[in-house]
């Protein structure tokens, strides 16, 4: 009896080879046929094939050579940056930023504008992605995909934001207009979410496929990262620990007339510049959420640099802090705890040992507390890194047969 033959067998080999080829180029750079083959087990002559196809594709290009021994000189090849475009988006309550990378995760355009008092997010976002792919240029139509991060829940079904407390235009439907604006795919995502998924490339949780990020800014917020992959909830709640209920603030019963959860009254923004002024780190008054923020981390800033002057500061916001996290923690009792935004950033080790020790004082739980390993811009990173595994996907080919 005759072996069964599997439909599409060679079609799924080539697929995965030209997949491993193209992320080696990525990774590595420029590399000639021959060491294409080397790092990916081909022969000579199916690595040249691959090659060819590719170049075929309009996906990878020659952009050199390499000098050798006897004979020509080795072709160099590449990705081919203009194969496809994408655009990551930081909407805030007073600016937005876009940023345009080419496929192989160059930032290549980048513009910034304001959101404030504005009717029209469609147009506010419209009008950053297009100047960001014109600062990059990029024709719109080489925009593959558009990730905006954005504060508030976005739901996991539909992909549309259900609520944005400090964002009171942005409404379900959006989506779909935006999508129908600019001609190509929108997908929303969580601010803090996206801060995490650049701490899990290139911050402090990289090789950790377990962890949580707690933002410390304007306010307060936590992304779950399980398994390597986001955690969402069922409504796209997972991770408002500004709305945990904790000791020492009032409980807000209808969260609808836009009152201050309890969590976020004891760690956000205000609550932090309130610490510090008790004990003589006031800064001026800040009624912007932005400069909100900004202020706080200041006042943070100043008490780490105080050294023991500073103690009582990092160590009453640790003590706050670690009720959200102990109260995460013992749920999910994550390896890794990173503390990021304005605030978590300018606290430091300083604040992170204070943390981690108070959440084990409080728990059986022992997570390490680290502070962010990012120091600029982590949701327009995130932003532009989860367009681009989607982008590749598509441009590069799925790795079904």
């Amino acid at each position: 009896m005759s072996a069964t033959r599997l439909p599409g067998t060679p079609r799924l080999l080539r697929a995965l080879n030209d997949r491993a080829a193209l992320e080696l180029l990525l990774e590595r750079g420029p590399l000639t046929r021959a060491r294409i083959g080397e790092l990916t087990g081909l022969s000579k002559v199916t690595a040249s094939q691959l090659v060819e196809r590719l170049e075929e594709r309009g996906l990878v290009a020659r952009v050199g050579e390499q000098a050798g021994g006897r004979g020509p000189n080795a072709q160099l090849y590449a990705v081919r940056p203009g194969s496809a475009y994408v655009v990551g988006v930081d909407v805030g309550a007073e600016r937005v930023v876009a940023a345009c990378a080419d496929i192989t995760g160059a930032v290549v355009g980048r513009v910034e504008q304001s959101t404030r008092d504005t009717d029209d997010p469609v147009g506010v976002v419209h009008n950053a992605v297009v100047r960001a792919a014109s600062s990059a240029g990029a024709e719109l139509s080489a925009v593959r995909r558009v990730v905006l991060g954005t504060p508030g829940l976005v739901d996991p079904q539909t992909g549309d934001i259900t609520f944005a407390f400090n964002l009171p235009r942005w409404h379900s439907g959006l989506l779909a207009a935006l999508r129908e604006d600019l001609d190509t795919p929108v997908v929303f995502e969580n601010d803090v979410n996206l801060a995490a998924v650049a701490e899990a490339q290139s911050g402090a949780a990289q090789g950790t496929a377990d962890f949580v990020l707690v933002w410390v800014d304007a306010g307060v917020g936590l992304a779950i990262m399980l398994g390597g992959r986001l955690h969402h909830g069922s409504s796209g709640a997972a991770g408002e620990i500004g709305y945990l209920p904790v000791p020492g603030a009032p409980i807000p019963r209808d969260v609808s007339k836009r009152a201050k959860p309890a969590f976020q009254q004891l760690a956000g923004a205000d609550a932090v510049r309130a610490v510090a002024a008790e004990h003589g780190f006031a800064t001026a008054d800040a009624v912007e959420q932005g400069v909100a923020a900004a202020r706080a981390a200041e006042a943070v800033r100043a008490a780490v640099a105080a050294g023991a002057d500073g103690g009582p500061v990092l160590d009453e916001l640790a003590r706050r802090l670690a009720l959200g996290v102990a109260s995460t923690c013992v749920v999910l009792d994550p390896p890794l705890v990173v503390l990021a935004g304005a605030v978590g950033q300018a606290g430091g080790s300083a604040l992170a040992e204070r943390v981690q020790h108070e959440v084990a004082a409080i728990t059986l739980v022992r997570p390490r507390v680290v502070t962010t390993g990012l120091t600029e811009e982590p949701i327009l990173r995130g932003a532009l890194r989860t367009a681009l595994d989607a982008v590749r996907d598509e441009v590069f080919g799925s790795t079904v047969g």
